[in-house]
């Protein structure tokens, strides 16, 4: 059986779309197993397919984010990565709420693409520092009191800190709770207080904000 990365490429634009394939099917670790240029096709080859990650236009025929969020619930197993033009902060909130876990720029090079969909695959999640930035600012901006990002992270007690992160390598609750010696549910309990000290939405801006806040060389 193949250890490779099995990868979807949806995108309207051939050219660029072409240029995507030829550069990972250079690496030796990737397959291209589906590619398209709309929403609709995109949810069928996740469905027929079920690859490991799906590399999506926000702006694609269908809306690339509608079809993040169908994938996302149809077959939460595949791993979905926005690839787009757009730095507009709505859209990038959107594509984490629809459940992306990257959002890459089209303006980033062959290289940075692959290292970022490795990551990805590997478990983690993925934005550009600048946006996250932006996205982190803006959210902490709606609060009465906004404080920085380390500044929350030490709110949070020395449990949760350890939770969060194991969620922010990528660990499912299951495996966060097999490795702390706890259940599932207590863990669920603590995400949910987490998100919520954070203020954050979900798990990807959580370890977003738990990237920008923790000590330079901490894993």
């Amino acid at each position: 059986m193949s250890d490779k990365t099995r990868i979807g490429i949806f995108d309207d634009h051939p050219l660029f779309r072409q240029g995507v394939v030829l550069t990972l099917q250079a690496e030796p670790d990737f397959d291209i197993v589906a590619t398209g240029a709309s929403a609709q096709q995109a949810l069928q080859a996740a469905e027929r397919e079920l690859p490991d990650l799906m590399l999506l236009d926000v702006n694609m025929p269908g809306d690339g984010i509608k079809a993040a969020r169908d994938i996302s619930y149809s077959c939460p197993t595949v791993k979905i990565v926005m690839l787009t033009v757009s730095e507009d902060e709505p859209h990038l909130s959107a594509a984490l709420a629809a459940g992306a876990r990257g959002y890459a720029l089209k303006g980033i090079g062959g290289d940075s693409l692959v290292q970022i969909l490795r990551s990805v695959a590997a478990g983690e999640s993925y934005v550009s520092p600048a946006l996250a930035a932006r996205v982190l600012k803006s959210m902490q901006a709606t609060t009465s009191a906004p404080v920085s990002a380390q500044d929350q992270l030490c709110r949070l007690t020395a449990r949760e800190q350890q939770i969060l992160a194991g969620l922010s390598s990528g660990m499912t609750n299951k495996e966060i709770a097999r490795l702390l010696t706890l259940s599932e549910k207590t863990i669920k309990h603590y995400v949910t207080n987490i998100l919520q000290k954070l203020q954050v939405r979900n798990r990807v801006e959580a370890a977003l904000s738990y990237r920008l806040a923790k000590p330079a060389g901490t894993p």
